[in-house]
């Protein structure tokens, strides 16, 4: 693979930007062939000079320093000059003088210099604001951590005080839970080295880092009783100016918590507080340690990119620029700190120390989880289940017109009533087919979906999983269908109604697969999306994540297989009487849930506003919940008239249908996706598309518009005499889903591109801890401003 094509494929989807322009560079590298292939022959190359030497005398082996000739000979064949211009804050701006540019074709060389040097600034800057964005988040970790352990301490000896250590001589419990909680291992660690992440960057750090205390310093100094009681007594201190953050919190909390301004509660010092703490902060150091490996890696790959375009240069332009200009690219910031690999360092050995019990390859494992790797099993079974699925639904349809099911009376009221039991599986599988299909145009162009949607690392799923999960459900259900569709219409077994009990058995099958708690078919997926699904439901009692709402609103789109759920109800609950769908309508308690199962997605949405709305303060959710209000008020409407009928009902539900979906369909196309941006160069979108080709976002918005308006068919009853019964209803809710997977494409694309303008590659992991003190003394500083 061509340098060119890794470096992109390497690169941290949110920071392409702050990337060397590679491809940028080798545009003006083959201006630079062109001119000179247009403008006359090329400046004598390494090699022609070489081959000259061949004709000189012969000088001996013998080693002889350059005379002043030489070295003048050397200064004038310099190409290029790379000089300091200013410092932008604390980073050095570099420019370089074409030495040539007086040469014929020279113009288009300065030209690739000047954009070399933007590129070199560009990344230095990016890079050095960045770590010092990790010295101040290591700061904090510091701080962190001097409460985790005085945390520890007081929970594992809780009869231990900052007064015992004050007031009692010749006492050592501090000393001893110090070493017991910190340095226990470290007769088996001798190499373990101090909590403090602050990298080595002066000799006074080091010296300090060297004095910190450890085993062996509490052996060498067991006598000097007084010197290790007041450490202690000060890492107890820690304990009296902090709290809980409340971040840290069970989901779930109730309306007063989240009235309450308070950002921390008191420490409780028991063991379930500290193991919340640990678990916490263990996930900031991963997430910490993460965010270390990509700066590195940004560093590396940037060095290499520089190094590798130099040397194009070399060939095309036949001078030798690349030694002197490396040289400054080493001695930049990019090149030269050795911050991000010190804190790497002393990242590792912390959390080995403190969060896996000094075993190096369980922490390790934790820090480093092992990337996804594609499976060709997933692969094949993918290929196998679509096409039996495919097969099945041949035969399906061939049962179907060989028993002539359509033409009879009582065994068309029969599919009548059999529909919408397997109609619910049908719109899930078509639901996760085009959500298979959204993951691959994410993978395709570059949309970081794992980390916008907060899978953990390694187990997100890729599209040829989801796909496999799609096909497999769709064998199974057509298998049972086609199974209960045969014995049904024997003539010998279709007075039987323990037959009718078959759909009810696939239906627990795959509620026993979705919640089974043994790492099989994809776990950890599985319990995210319960997770999700129990957030939904408990709204606005929970935080409010993009999957939450991004669920919620998917859901909204499946309100007829919700329905279909319900008929299952109606079906097996009410007893042999109720075997239709038209009687399961007769009945009051049905009806009052076919309203609300129809609405209960859109009030999800609704409370999710809401509670944003209090959490942010932002005017956006208290509009965005007005959207979803007005969308209830249409779907009552129009439930209630596809109930009760008549013409009054007809004219509300299509004046509300028409308010809801003009208002639904501006916030798609305006808010969701941010196109038609004034002042934008891509006339009707915005400045950043990822897809190149501008013709999609345009049908895009035209297909949103038409399948908003699908849903007027069951207003309005266009006569369309190829479908008959709840056909048009499938119809429509199919033409929903389709829209709503076409907008998870380019919601998530908006999504990734305010990342990537704002470089957010990380998701904020909540401190444990709550420093109070600080947050006041802050206040003050601000007074005294």
């Amino acid at each position: 693979m061509k340098f060119g094509k890794e470096f992109k494929k390497q690169m941290v989807p949110e920071w392409i930007e702050a990337y060397m322009d590679y491809n940028g560079l080798k545009k003006k590298l083959r201006d630079i062939r062109y001119s000179r292939q247009s403008k006359g022959p090329p400046t004598p190359s390494r090699v022609s000079q070489q081959q000259s030497m061949l004709y000189t005398g012969f000088g001996g082996l013998n080693a002889r320093p350059k005379s002043v000739h030489q070295s003048k000979g050397d200064i004038e064949d310099q190409v290029i000059d790379v000089r300091t211009m200013q410092q932008e804050g604390s980073t050095k701006l570099y420019n370089t003088k074409f030495l040539k540019s007086t040469e014929e074709g020279g113009d288009t060389e300065v030209t690739f210099f000047s954009k070399l040097d933007y590129e070199l600034n560009k990344v230095n800057k990016f890079y050095k604001d960045k770590v010092e964005e990790v010295m101040k988040e290591a700061t904090e970790l510091n701080k962190q951590m001097d409460a985790l352990i005085a945390l520890r301490i007081r929970v594992e000896k809780p009869d231990i005080s900052k007064n015992n250590f004050l007031g009692h001589e010749g006492t050592n419990l501090g000393n001893s839970v110090a070493v017991e909680v910190t340095s226990s291992s470290r007769e088996k660690t001798p190499e373990a080295k101090p909590t403090d992440l602050t990298p080595e960057v002066d000799n006074a750090t080091a010296s300090t880092q060297e004095n910190a205390i450890s085993g062996e310093d509490y052996v060498a100094v067991r006598g000097k009783e007084a010197d290790s009681n007041r450490l202690h007594a000060t890492e107890l201190e820690v304990l009296d100016r902090v709290k809980m953050n409340n971040a840290i919190e069970n989901s779930i909390i109730t309306i007063r918590g989240l009235l309450n301004d308070s950002k921390g509660k008191e420490l409780s010092f028991n063991k379930e507080e500290l193991r919340k703490a640990e678990e916490r902060l263990k996930l900031v150091f991963i997430e910490f340690y993460r965010k270390l490996r990509l700066l590195k890696h940004y560093s590396f790959i940037n060095l290499l990119a520089f190094s590798k375009i130099m040397k194009k240069y070399e060939k095309i332009a036949s001078r030798n620029a690349s030694r002197s200009y490396m040289k400054i690219v080493d001695s930049s910031f990019l090149g030269s700190s050795e911050e991000v690999a010190c804190l790497l360092e002393k990242v590792e050995d912390a959390f080995i120390k403190h969060f896996s019990k000094f075993n190096r390859r369980k922490g390790m494992k934790l820090l480093r989880p092992k990337l996804k790797k594609e499976k060709h099993r997933v692969t094949f079974f993918s290929g196998f289940f679509f096409g039996c699925a495919i097969a099945l639904l041949v035969a399906a349809i061939l049962l179907i017109e060989a028993k002539k099911v359509l033409d009879k009376e009582q065994q068309a009221r029969y599919m009548d009533n059999i529909y919408p039991l397997y109609s619910f599986y049908a719109y899930i599988v078509l639901h996760m087919l085009f959500y298979s299909a959204s993951i691959y145009f994410w993978r395709r162009y570059k949309v970081n979906y794992a980390f916008i949607f907060g899978f953990k690392q390694g187990t997100e799923l890729g599209y040829r999983e989801v796909f496999l999960l799609s096909t497999g459900l769709a064998v199974l259900v057509l298998s049972t269908f086609l199974v209960h569709l045969h014995i049904k219409m024997d003539s010998r077994t279709q007075h039987y109604d323990s037959i009718d009990w078959i759909p009810l058995g696939l239906v627990c099958v795959v509620l026993l697969i979705t919640i089974c708690p043994f790492n099989i078919i994809y776990r950890s997926s599985r319990f995210f999306l319960i997770q999700c699904f129990f957030r939904c439901f408990c709204a606005p009692l929970c935080t409010v994540t993009l999957a939450d709402f991004f669920l919620a609103d998917h859901l909204a789109s499946q309100v007829q297989a919700l329905r279909s759920f319900e008929f299952y109800t109606c079906f097996y609950g009410w007893g042999r009487h109720i075997k239709g769908e038209s009687k399961c309508h007769e009945l009051d308690v049905y009806n009052v849930f076919y309203f609300i199962v129809a609405i209960v997605p859109y009030w999800i949405r609704f409370l999710q506003c809401v509670r944003r709305l209090f959490e942010e303060k932002e005017s956006v959710h208290a509009i965005n919940g007005f959207r979803y209000f007005l969308t209830i008020v249409a779907v009552a409407i129009r439930t209630a008239f596809e109930l009760k009928k008549g013409t009054t009902w007809k004219v509300l539900a299509f004046v509300s249908s028409i308010v809801a979906i003009m208002f639904n369909t501006y916030w798609d196309i305006f808010v969701d996706w941010g196109l038609i941006q004034k002042k934008s160069k891509n006339l009707f979108l915005r400045d950043k598309l990822l897809v190149s080709h501008k013709s999609v976002y345009y049908t895009a918005m035209v297909l949103d518009v038409i399948l908003r308006f699908a849903w007027l068919q069951l207003v309005l009853k266009f006569n369309v005499s190829a479908l008959r019964g709840d056909a048009k209803t499938s119809l429509c809710s199919c033409l929903e889903i389709l829209r709503r997977n076409i907008w998870s494409f380019f919601r998530l694309e908006n999504e990734h591109v305010n990342n990537v303008g704002k470089y957010r590659a990380f998701k904020s992991v909540p401190l444990p801890f709550y420093y109070y003190d600080d947050e006041n003394s802050e206040k003050d500083s601000e007074k005294d401003d």
